[in-house]
């Protein structure tokens, strides 16, 4: 193959990494019932009137797997932490100590569990989904090779060589999937 398909080829394997990656962030957040510091991504603490994440004004970890401690780092936080927390509607109630927040994690039930599945086949078709853009735009360029002196079998080999490195990928989603909820339903 010559370099402009090489290149291609590497173009898409960075591509399809990097769906791969936001998949695996997205998971991320879909909890399984044991806590991580990423279940408060997505919440935003008004900070001196600027939405701010609450990683950036505040240590958030696990002690354990069922909690959750946020220890602000001006103590004039805790009551914004806290209501941005209820706000976020995340089903957490944190309790003020008057130095930081705890956070249980409550057990998840049966029905939660399934919609968090759900949740998680959605996000796996949406990354399946980028992942067939990547091939379908590369599938785009090959033609446009072809059109610039590639010789047909030189496309035939690459369009298949595509279709290979699109199907890994699908696969490690599935793979990622299938981890994720045995994940969520293990009690």
């Amino acid at each position: 193959m010559n370099d402009d398909c090489t290149l291609l080829l590497e173009e898409i394997q960075e591509n399809m990494n990097n769906s791969l990656v936001f998949y695996n962030r997205e998971l991320q957040k879909i909890r399984a019932g044991k806590a991580n510091p990423g279940m408060l991504d997505s919440v935003k603490v008004d900070y001196y009137g600027t939405p701010t994440a609450i990683s950036q004004v505040a240590n958030v970890n696990t002690p354990d797997a069922k909690q959750i401690v946020v220890q602000p780092w001006e103590k004039a936080m805790l009551i914004p932490l806290e209501k941005a927390i209820l706000a976020a509607n995340l089903g957490f109630n944190p309790q003020n100590n008057g130095e930081f927040l705890r956070i249980l994690v409550p057990q998840l039930t049966e029905e939660r569990r399934i919609d968090l599945v759900k949740k998680s086949k959605a996000e796996s078709e949406h990354a399946k989904v980028n992942i067939r853009n990547v091939r379908r735009n590369a599938n785009e360029q090959a033609k446009k090779l072809e059109k610039d002196g590639l010789s047909e079998d030189e496309l035939k080999r690459l369009e298949a060589e595509i279709q290979k490195i699109t199907d890994e990928f699908i696969l490690k989603i599935d793979k990622i999937l299938e981890a994720k909820e045995k994940d969520i339903m293990t009690v």
